[in-house]
This record gives C-alpha cells, structure tokens and sequence, in this order.
C-alpha cells in the first residue's frame, strides 16, 4: 500500500483525518458531489488507484495475519474498507456489479443511513457488516467455490468474537 493511515478511534469514526467525515456526520452527504464523503471518496480512489495496490488490499482482508507479517506498519481502517466497498456497490448500481435487487445496494442502503454499521462497540460494527455482505455474496459469486470460500471467511470472523 503505498501509505498508512491511522484506526480512526471507537467514538471518533473520521476517514482520513478529515474533520467531519463518517457515515453518521451530517457533512458527509453520501452520494453528493459536496461534503466529506465526496472528499474522502477522491482520496480513496488516489490511494488505491493502483492495480497492485488494491490486490494488497485484498490479501490483508483474507488473510489478515499473514499480510500483517508481510507488511506490518500497513492496516486498512474498517471505516476505510466500508468507504471502498461503498464507492463499488455505487458505481456497481450502474453496471450491474452490484447483485441486482437484493444485493450490495441494500447494504450500501444501509451504510449511507448510518445506523446499524455505526454502532459504538466496533466489533458489533464489523459483526453486523460481515453479516450483510456475507448474505448478499451469493448474488454476485460466480460459482459455489466462492460462495463456500466467502462462507467460511464469514464463520472464522463469527467465531472469533462469539
């Protein structure tokens, strides 16, 4: 990854270091050309615009401690990864990417309301999150390999903090 940002803090959820960014700040007007989520969204796609760089992004989310070893004053801040996550389910809205009715669309949905995934305890956060996505994968996997892989992903992150 080309640079390294700090965890934002459990009751302080800025992205980037900039003042009045999250999915709950009244500033961030998710899906405006204006506000802090348009601010962050051009310093994410500057900060993984690079094709190496985000396949780094996706071996640290499936094999976290392997790519803490490799890389160990890298870490990708869980307010971060919804951001990406939220910029791809949004352009997938438009390309179909997305899993159609009942896919990532209601998860993004769900993040711009600021409820559920914004929660104060950040495990509940991450736990309610993994939850969601893990749901919806079947509406965009390719075959039951996948489904089975992003399944088990799933289960390993539940179990650790059952």
């Amino acid at each position: 990854m080309t640079s390294y940002y700090p965890s934002p803090t459990e009751t302080e959820k800025e992205i980037y270091n900039i003042p009045n960014s999250g999915w709950k700040s009244k500033q961030w007007n998710w899906g405006y050309a204006q506000g802090t989520g348009h601010d962050c969204a051009a310093i994410c796609r500057c900060r993984w615009d690079s094709r190496q760089d985000r396949e780094k992004l996706v071996q640290s989310l499936l094999d976290p401690v392997e790519f803490k070893a490799s890389y160990p004053d890298s870490e990708v801040p869980f307010e971060e990864i919804k951001l990406i996550l939220g910029l791809a389910w949004q352009r997938g809205r438009w390309d179909g990417s997305d899993g159609g009715p009942g896919g990532y669309g209601e998860v993004l949905s769900i993040m711009a309301d600021a409820r559920r995934y914004e929660d104060e305890d950040e495990v509940i956060s991450a736990l309610n999150f993994i939850e969601d996505v893990g749901k919806r994968f079947g509406t965009i996997s390719r075959n039951a390999e996948e489904l089975k892989k992003m399944k088990s992903i799933a289960n390993d992150v539940r179990g650790k903090h059952a």
